[in-house]
C-alpha cells in the first residue's frame, strides 16, 4: 500500500514537471518494490530532463527489458530507438547504430505494423541531413510523418515537419520551410508533444533559423522556450541553450549587460548534460565578443581562449580583437584560414564581414572585394534581410575604400533600414560612422556631422570604447589637428595616397618601397589617428583638409 502510494506521488509531480522531486520519488519508489516498464520510462525522462544523460540510458535500457518481458516488442523499440538517439547525440556512433539495429530487428520480428516504424526513419533522415542530401531527408521525414498521421503520434510528426523545415530552409525553400517552423512552434507551446521532444522541436528549431539568419523566428522561440524553461524551474537539460540564445540576442539588440550576464549564467550554472556541454562553448564565445566590443580586450581574449577549449571556434571574434589590438596581419592571417576551412553557406556568410574589414584594414582590396562577391552571391542563394544587409555592408565598405562614395552610401542605407527594423544599435551605429564618411566624401558636411553625432551617441551608450575612438568627428578640428601634425612627413604622403583610393600595392610601386614598408606605416597611422580601417583614417584625412 505504502509503494502504491509513492508512485501515486510520484507520477503526479511528473505530470507536475516536478523534475528532480519526480526523480527522487521514483527511486524511493523502486527501493520498494521495482518499478514496472512505464514508471521505468518516466525516471528516464525526469534524468533527460535534469541532465543526468547515464541515468536516463540506464533507465531506458531497464524498461526496454521489461516491456520485452512483458511482450510489449513496440515499446521495446521505442525505448530502443531512443537510447540509440542519444548515443549518436553524444558522438557515440558505433553504439547508437547498434541499438537502432536492434530496434529494427525486434520490429522486423514481430511483423506488424506500428508507429515505431516511423521512429526508425529518424536516424536515415539525418543520415541524409548530415551529407547534404536535402531532397531525401524530406522524403524521408514525409514518410514518417504519415506514419504518425496513421497512428496519431505527434512526438513522431514533429520530429519530422521541423527536420523537413530544416532541409526546407536550407535548399533556399524559405516560404515552405518557416510555414513548417511557424506550425511547430504551435504544437511545442499548445503542450501537444511529450517533454523530451517539445525540447528538441525547440532547441534544434532555434538553432537551425539561427544557422539561417532567421533572427525574427530565433526571438520568437527564445521567447517561447524561455517561457517553457520557466514553467519547469527543476529542469537543467536546456537552461544553458536557452540562456546562450538570449545572451545573443541581447547582444545583437545592444542590451550588453544583459547579454553577459547571461551567457555566464549559462557557462557556470547549466554545464550538467551533452546538450548544455555543447552551448557552453558558444557561451564563452558571446561572453568574448562582449567584452571585444567594450574595449576590455584580455578579459576577451580569456573567452575566446575558454571558447575554444569548449570546442568552439573563437573566430571571427578573435580575429577582430587581433585587428583592435593593432595586430592587422595576425588578424588577417586568422581569418584567412577560418574561410578557407569552412564549406557551409551560412557559416561563411558568418566570416565573411570581418574578412572584409580586415582585408581592407591591411589594404588588400583584392580579397576584400572578391569576400564582397561571395556574401552578395550567399545573399542570392539564400534570401535573407539579414544576409542581404551583411552583404550590403560589406558592399558600402569596399566602395568607400575605392572612393565611390555615391555607390556606398546607397548600399549602407539599404543595411541600415534592415538593421533599424531589427533593433541592432551596434549595426546601426556602424553603419552611420560609415554614412557619415561617404557623405564628406560627397561635399556634405551637414549630413557627416549629424551621423557621426549619432554613431557617438550610440556607441557611448552602449559603451563600445573601441568604436567611439574610431569616429571622426570635424566638431574637435584642435584635437585633430593636432593628432594630425604627430605624423611624420612619410605617413602622411602614405594617408594621402590612401585617400585618393590607392591600394598597398599602388603606394609601394609609387613610393619605391615595398608593400611590407606601406603595411607597417599604415599600423602607425591608424594608431596615431585612432582609427581600425583604411576608410576610417581616409575620413580622417578628408575632414582635416590633408589631401
Amino acid at each position: 500500500m505504502e509503494a502504491s502510494v509513492d508512485l501515486s506521488r510520484c507520477r503526479t509531480l511528473y505530470r507536475e514537471q516536478a523534475w528532480l522531486r519526480a526523480l527522487e520519488c521514483l527511486k524511493q519508489a523502486n527501493r520498494m518494490k521495482p518499478l514496472d516498464a512505464a514508471d521505468l520510462e518516466r525516471r528516464a525522462t525526469a534524468a533527460y530532463m535534469l541532465g543526468l544523460d547515464d541515468d536516463y540510458v540506464e533507465n531506458l535500457k531497464r524498461a526496454h527489458d521489461a516491456y520485452l518481458e512483458s511482450g510489449d516488442i513496440p515499446r521495446a523499440v521505442r525505448c530502443a530507438f531512443w537510447i540509440g538517439h542519444s548515443f549518436m547525440f553524444r558522438g557515440e556512433a558505433v553504439r547508437g547504430t547498434g541499438w537502432f539495429a536492434r530496434a529494427k530487428r525486434l520490429l522486423d520480428r514481430a511483423g506488424a505494423e506500428c508507429v515505431e516504424h516511423g521512429y526508425l526513419r529518424v536516424p536515415e533522415w539525418l543520415q541524409q541531413l548530415g551529407r547534404g542530401n536535402h531532397d531525401a531527408a524530406i522524403r524521408l521525414a514525409g514518410e514518417a510523418a504519415e506514419i504518425g498521421e496513421r497512428f496519431g503520434d505527434a512526438d513522431l510528426i514533429w520530429l519530422a515537419r521541423h527536420s523537413q523545415a530544416k532541409a526546407l530552409l536550407m535548399l533556399g525553400r524559405v516560404e515552405e520551410g518557416r510555414q513548417l517552423v511557424d506550425e511547430a512552434l504551435v504544437a511545442a507551446s499548445l503542450g501537444e508533444l511529450s517533454p523530451i521532444v517539445t525540447g528538441i522541436v525547440y532547441c534544434n528549431t532555434i538553432s537551425f533559423c539561427r544557422a539561417t539568419y532567421e533572427l525574427r523566428r530565433v526571438r520568437e522561440w527564445t521567447r517561447a522556450l524561455s517561457a517553457w524553461c520557466a514553467q519547469q524551474p527543476e529542469m537543467v537539460t536546456h537552461n544553458g541553450l536557452c540562456l546562450v540564445h538570449r545572451a545573443e540576442i541581447m547582444l545583437m539588440e545592444g542590451d550588453w549587460a544583459t547579454a553577459l550576464e547571461e551567457a555566464r549564467r549559462s557557462a557556470e550554472r547549466f554545464t550538467r548534460g551533452m546538450l548544455n556541454q555543447m552551448a557552453c562553448g558558444r557561451a564563452h564565445y558571446c561572453q568574448g565578443e562582449v567584452h571585444r566590443l567594450r574595449g576590455d580586450f584580455e578579459a576577451a581574449e580569456a573567452a575566446y581562449r575558454q571558447a575554444s577549449l569548449q570546442g568552439c571556434e573563437p573566430q571571427p571574434g578573435l580575429a577582430l580583437l587581433r585587428l583592435s589590438q593593432g595586430d592587422a596581419e595576425a588578424a588577417a592571417g586568422a581569418v584567412r584560414r577560418v574561410v578557407a576551412e569552412t564549406t557551409s553557406d551560412a557559416r561563411r556568410a558568418a566570416i565573411l564581414p570581418a574578412y572584409v574589414e580586415i582585408a581592407l584594414s591591411i589594404g588588400d582590396l583584392g580579397r576584400a572585394k572578391e569576400a564582397c562577391r561571395e556574401m552578395e552571391e550567399i545573399s542570392e542563394r539564400h534570401p535573407s534581410e539579414i544576409v542581404y544587409a551583411m552583404a550590403s555592408h560589406c558592399r558600402g565598405a569596399v566602395d568607400l575604400d575605392e572612393g565611390r562614395a555615391r555607390e556606398a552610401l546607397a548600399a549602407l542605407r539599404s543595411a541600415q533600414t534592415i538593421w533599424t527594423e531589427l533593433g541592432a544599435v551596434y549595426e546601426v551605429a556602424r553603419l552611420r560612422a560609415r554614412i557619415a564618411q561617404a557623405c564628406r566624401m560627397l561635399g556634405d558636411e551637414d549630413t557627416a556631422l549629424m551621423e557621426e553625432e549619432a554613431a557617438r551617441k550610440a556607441f557611448e551608450d552602449l559603451g563600445a570604447r573601441p568604436d567611439l575612438l574610431g569616429v571622426v568627428s570635424t566638431g574637435d578640428l584642435d584635437g585633430g589637428a593636432s593628432a594630425a601634425h604627430d605624423l611624420t612627413s612619410r605617413q602622411l604622403e602614405v594617408l594621402r595616397l590612401v585617400a585618393a583610393g590607392m591600394t598597398n600595392h599602388e603606394i609601394a610601386d609609387a613610393l619605391f618601397v615595398s608593400e611590407h614598408t606601406i603595411a607597417r606605416h599604415l599600423q602607425n597611422i591608424f594608431a596615431k589617428l585612432n582609427v581600425s580601417s583604411r576608410t576610417a583614417a581616409a575620413a580622417f584625412a578628408f575632414a582635416h583638409d590633408l589631401v
